[in-house]
């Protein structure tokens, strides 16, 4: 017969157990919460669909889209969408199609266009500012509609070029108005001057290691979760896999030039093999 000390004792580590429960609950919800925002605001910015008649609800990487679309176009592009926000695995659209939905307000089209354009600019700019050749060029980047121009002077022609590959190579960017021009005094003066070493700090290797992930997934046509970087002392190694060699050298390059990148080693970096059917 149970005594009494033995059933505070279960008791006890009953609410023990529920104590521990609870965190997780929260940061599940919280993580919930979370990709829910991300796939409505990804939907949002999408500026074919009609967002104020679209619901995201998440569970854990599972997304259920409710709600009326125009037309079936629009409802695959809405699952396309919530199926591309990082974090989400599984979408269940139940998406029904309503061909006489009012078409979304034209002023929250162009408001949504404003807002990709802005973070494609953010982006771009953010690029320069990581790499090697362009952090201290004083290039000016504007985008309209996806068209990103970019203005400015630099000392060498190699930093004109890569600001222009930098930002044509941006998910998101359709075309690039690359109007940079080159400073013909300060070049004359860069040829007769001696190479002085960076006066700046090393970056350590946490630095460079997020810089080169987060230019990778800025990038068209690169898988960046199927590559993986370390970093020792600014030497660099890529390693994981790849579905081309020319993916394999648009990486290299990529995490060549980022600042404080000394070397890159891609040995470990394999391009898959194509299994024939």
């Amino acid at each position: 017969m149970p005594t009494p000390y033995r059933n505070a004792a279960w008791i006890g580590l009953w609410m023990l157990g529920q104590a521990c429960l609870l965190p997780v609950a929260q940061a599940e919800t919280a993580l919930d919460a979370r990709l829910e925002g991300a796939v409505q605001t990804a939907l949002s910015l999408n500026r074919v669909l009609n967002t104020l008649a679209i619901k995201a609800q998440v569970d854990g990487q599972a997304a259920t889209l409710t709600g009326e679309v125009e037309n079936d176009v629009q409802r695959r592009l809405a699952e396309d969408v919530a199926q591309a926000t990082r974090g989400i695995e599984q979408v269940d659209n139940q998406l029904h199609v309503n061909p006489q939905l009012v078409e979304q307000p034209l002023e929250l089209k162009a408001y949504a266009q404003r807002l990709e354009d802005a973070t494609l600019s953010a982006i771009v700019r953010s690029r320069l500012a990581w790499s090697t050749l362009t952090q201290q060029a004083a290039v000016e980047v504007n985008t309209q509609d996806g068209v990103v121009t970019l203005r400015g002077k630099v000392d060498n022609a190699q930093a004109k070029e890569l600001a222009g590959v930098l930002a044509r190579s941006t998910e998101g960017v359709y075309m690039v108005n690359n109007l940079i021009s080159l400073d013909s005094v300060a070049m004359a003066q860069a040829r007769t001057a001696p190479a002085e070493a960076s006066t700046g700090a090393q970056p350590n290797d946490e630095w460079i290691v997020d810089k080169i992930q987060e230019s990778f997934r800025f990038s068209r046509n690169l898988d960046v979760l199927k590559i993986k970087v370390a970093s020792a002392e600014g030497m660099v190694r890529l390693s994981g896999e790849v579905v081309s060699a020319q993916q394999k050298s648009i990486a290299v390059e990529i995490a060549r030039q980022i600042l404080g990148v000394r070397g890159v080693d891609p040995d470990l970096l394999k391009v898959a093999t194509k299994v024939e059917g």
